[in-house]
């Protein structure tokens, strides 16, 4: 791809895909502005294929040409290791033990900036595949590197332990930070209100985080008027959503979609 100053056009696009669906937005870089955000789910039945052909009829901004392209890879077939002990001759045993792995995985990793840890991942091949003949060449990372990288950046004033939920359809993921130390990342599957609040609350009583003092934040698919959001209000003192005010204001966007596109946004 030619970035010389001549052919520079100053868009960017950000897709992150997973087995149910893609979400994607054109980024204007010089002015600060999302052209365009959407949301596309897969139709569950469906080939991958299929519906990422779908994607491409539906959304012409799919084929146009961009300064730079990131694909995030939304899954939870990752774990985090620290740098120290991270080797890249074998990176599937570090997934053994949190997720299923077999023999013709590809792997790949994320450095997570000045933090000393790798998030180890299993990429979506099919996906990833597809998208280079029709995208070209791109740069790739798991979501949860964005989520994760950009929290422990959140917490770098906070004096007393910080628990982040990361909410979407299905599935949410829960970052434990101490100052601008991870202590905990996971991700759980959940299929009704009740699933949420009680891995919540099992993951809090593991780490001796009391739910009447401990902050607990949410993010992303969530609001104050969600059943999610009064279930654990009643049982956790200090729960709020997550300010996303300067993600917002970055981007010329209300809080209410930065919040819900927290990581395609810090992307």
């Amino acid at each position: 791809m030619d970035n010389g100053i001549t052919t520079k056009n100053y868009k960017k696009l950000v897709l992150q895909a997973a087995a149910s669906g893609v979400s994607f937005c054109v980024l204007d870089t010089l002015n600060h502005e999302v052209k365009q955000l959407e949301h596309f789910p897969f139709i569950k039945t469906a080939p991958i294929d299929d519906e990422l052909w779908r994607l491409f009829m539906k959304f012409p901004e799919m084929r146009l040409r961009y300064d730079e392209i990131i694909v995030l890879h939304d899954n939870a077939f990752n774990t985090a290791v620290p740098t120290a002990l991270f080797d890249e001759a074998y990176p599937g045993s570090y997934l053994q033990y949190s997720t299923r792995v077999f023999e013709a995985d590809v792997y790949a990793w994320d450095a997570l900036g000045s933090y000393d840890i790798t998030n180890v991942y299993v990429p979506l091949m099919n996906i990833n595949n597809y998208l280079i003949d029709r995208l070209g060449a791109f740069e790739y990372k798991n979501t949860n590197s964005i989520l994760i990288e950009k929290l422990l950046d959140a917490s770098a004033n906070a004096v007393e332990k910080q628990v982040f939920v990361h909410i979407q359809p299905g599935h949410f993921e829960i970052v434990i930070t101490h100052g601008q130390k991870l202590l905990l990342f996971n991700s759980f599957e959940y299929a009704s209100p009740e699933d949420f609040l009680y891995y919540l609350l099992f993951t809090m009583e593991q780490l001796a985080l009391n739910p009447e003092t401990v902050s607990v934040w949410l993010l992303g698919n969530i609001s104050a008027e969600s059943t999610l959001y009064a279930l654990a209000y009643t049982y956790i003192r200090n729960l709020a959503l997550y300010d996303a005010s300067a993600l917002a204001a970055k981007w010329q966007l209300t809080p209410e979609e930065a919040l819900t596109n927290f990581i395609l946004l810090n992307a």
